[in-house]
């Protein structure tokens, strides 16, 4: 299982990290296909609940979310919602016409993978658009593995006392205060050693930052766990073989993303 891990990881965080390295319309891009295959995914797996699930809406929807992200930031951002509901709703409506007992649930599942995918997935792009967005995205995903790679540690070694025994098994709360700890020590730590590059990150904003990310993306990797429970499938697609699909890979970097961009708005500087 840790193999799994440290594969997966190789495979995947270069790509994410070159990408963001290099910014530009480049990462832009990168994101629009990342996220698209994730709408995708998750399109699957509604569609394996019996879900009605219409896959040019959702990738449209998402990627157009994330184009408008990637050239206006938040500018006229309520404009994106309301076209975004309306538009779902004349699916939802569109469905009911058709016959389908469960337009509503049509209407709900595409308007929330829409957002939690484009508006969500969004913060990558917002994070690394900030001044010195490049390292404060490295350092928000470092402290996602590190705190990760803790709490599995820990968690795998003593753990008794599950958090979520019906929907990740394998999460306890002895490996969550584990990531906690390894959040507040290396959010404390890789500040100093990031400090020509982040002079305005101090040892004790890095701890609240990576003591954040320690107590909120757990749930994000949680979330993913429960779709994939409903749906009855162990990984969300099989892009990279063996490794799962690139939900599995950014469930808990959405959250991060969030977490990095408000920490780099309100604390960073």
């Amino acid at each position: 299982m840790l193999w799994t891990r440290i594969k997966s990881i190789l495979v995947f965080v270069p790509l994410v990290l070159a990408a963001a390295w290099l910014g530009g319309y480049f990462y832009s891009i990168f994101i629009l296909i990342v996220f698209g295959l994730a709408a995708w995914e998750y399109g699957r797996l509604l569609k394996g609940m019996d879900y009605f699930v219409s896959f040019p809406f959702l990738i449209v929807g998402v990627t157009a979310l994330l184009a408008w992200r990637a050239v206006w930031g938040f500018w006229h951002a309520d404009l994106n919602i309301v076209i975004l509901v309306m538009a779902v709703a004349i699916l939802g409506l569109v469905r009911f016409e058709k016959g389908d007992p469960r337009a509503l649930l049509v209407f709900a599942l595409h308007l929330s993978g829409i957002l939690y995918l484009g508006w969500l997935g969004g913060y990558f792009l917002s994070v690394r658009a900030l001044p010195n967005g490049r390292w404060l995205m490295m350092l928000s995903i470092g402290l996602v593995w590190l705190v990760d790679a803790s709490a599995y540690l820990v968690g795998a070694r003593w753990g008794s006392h599950h958090m979520t025994p019906r929907l990740s098994p394998n999460k306890t709360w002895e490996g969550y205060l584990s990531g906690l700890a390894a959040g507040l020590l290396f959010g404390a730590v890789l500040p100093l050693l990031l400090q020509p590059v982040l002079p305005d990150v101090n040892p004790g904003k890095g701890a609240i930052l990576g003591a954040a990310i320690a107590l909120l993306t757990p749930f994000g990797d949680i979330f993913v766990s429960m779709l994939k429970r409903v749906a009855g499938v162990k990984d969300t697609g099989n892009l990279i073989p063996g490794h799962g699909g690139v939900l599995d890979r950014v469930d808990s970097w959405i959250w991060a993303m969030v977490i990095g961009y408000y920490f780099g708005l309100v604390l960073g500087h």
